[in-house]
């Protein structure tokens, strides 16, 4: 059982209705973690929603090559863990304390009976699950352009080569291009005027460029 003054340091908690945070107490648990001590393993089962209270929560997935990458980073008011609570599966990331960290945990039952006396606490997990998935949304798209301006700065030296000094153009609308590096158009505008911005290249007249800092171009396309 918890102590209710500690459903306090979240606004989640804090403003459920009294009868939710009497179920939230009497079936939470307070949980501590050293620094470094994983809090749930990727494809273990849930344990239920973690509520962080102190400290700071990294939360990662391995990627290609074994390397990890961080999906997200919590800290106090954060939660962890929403969706195997609610899709039954296991953890599809792993959480470590980044910090010396302190969580409420909350498993389905309590979840379950909170829920039952505030059906409105339901929308509100719902909401913070939401955010969550637009922010991923957000970083796999901010992901996918760092990616297509390697790929254009790439495209960029093959064309300034052919050119033999000389000023180039891009070889094609900008529609085209980005269909060439699998992307939209958008991606392609954004990708050049970061690269001019860099230095990497300048503009000469409409749709022609000129090399600017090739160093700088080849490091932009993973050649350095």
């Amino acid at each position: 059982m918890l102590d209710p003054a500690l459903l306090d340091t979240h606004p989640l908690l804090r403003d459920a209705a009294p009868a939710a945070r009497r179920e939230l107490a009497a079936r939470g648990v307070e949980r501590r973690y050293a620094a470094g001590e994983t809090i749930f393993a990727a494809g273990s089962p849930s344990r239920g929603l973690f509520v962080v209270v102190e400290g700071r929560v990294r939360v990662t997935r391995l990627g290609a090559g074994g390397r990890g990458r961080v999906v997200h980073v919590e800290g106090p008011g954060g939660t962890l863990g929403e969706v195997p609570l609610f899709d039954g599966g296991g953890y599809p990331a792993t959480a470590v304390a980044a910090a010396s960290t302190r969580c409420l945990v909350f498993g389905r039952d309590a979840l379950g009976a909170a829920i039952a006396a505030e059906p409105a606490l339901a929308w509100a997990l719902l909401r913070r699950l939401a955010s969550r998935v637009r922010h991923l949304v957000d970083r796999l798209d901010d992901l996918t352009a760092q990616r297509t301006t390697a790929r254009l700065a790439a495209h960029l030296l093959e064309r300034a080569a052919a050119a033999r000094g000389r000023d180039f153009t891009l070889g094609g609308t900008q529609a085209e291009v980005a269909e060439e590096l699998g992307t939209v158009r958008e991606v392609v505008v954004r990708g050049l005027r970061a690269l001019r911005a860099a230095g990497a290249i300048r503009p000469v007249a409409r749709g022609r460029f000129a090399l600017g800092d090739e160093r700088e171009l080849r490091r932009r396309a993973g050649r350095e």
